[in-house]
């Protein structure tokens, strides 16, 4: 097994705490399936936020849908001007036999415009 990064970022509709997790969820979500990924292929998680989502840790999200066992944390987006607001980011270290090539990176919502290179 290789490990492989995979990145993707989420657009949050609001501030609130059941929007973050809801968003959060989504994007964790939709990361292990297109990757074909479970719990045991997951190393950890970094979740970062933009600084105006402060109602809830994105990671406990991820608690929620079965990520028990896996490392996860978060961390605050630094606050550049003119930035997307409302953002979840995450990068997950995975164990694959994928190549870089075909790990499927996700970007959701608004997000997809941060990254039109990369986002399936």
């Amino acid at each position: 097994m290789t490990v492989r990064a995979v990145r993707g970022a989420v657009q949050v509709d609001s501030a609130d705490r059941d929007a973050i997790l809801e968003a959060t969820a989504e994007l964790v979500t939709e990361v292990m399936s297109r990757n074909d990924l479970t719990t045991d292929d997951v190393i950890s998680v970094l979740f970062t936020s933009t600084p105006d989502l402060t109602a809830e840790f994105p990671a406990l999200a991820a608690r929620k849908i079965g990520f028990h066992d896996v490392p996860l944390m978060c961390a605050a987006e630094i606050a550049v001007p003119g930035g997307m607001p409302r953002v979840v980011r995450l990068m997950a270290h995975i164990e694959t036999d994928r190549p870089r090539s075909l790990i499927q990176h996700v970007y959701l919502r608004g997000a997809a415009a941060l990254r039109l290179d990369i986002a399936q």
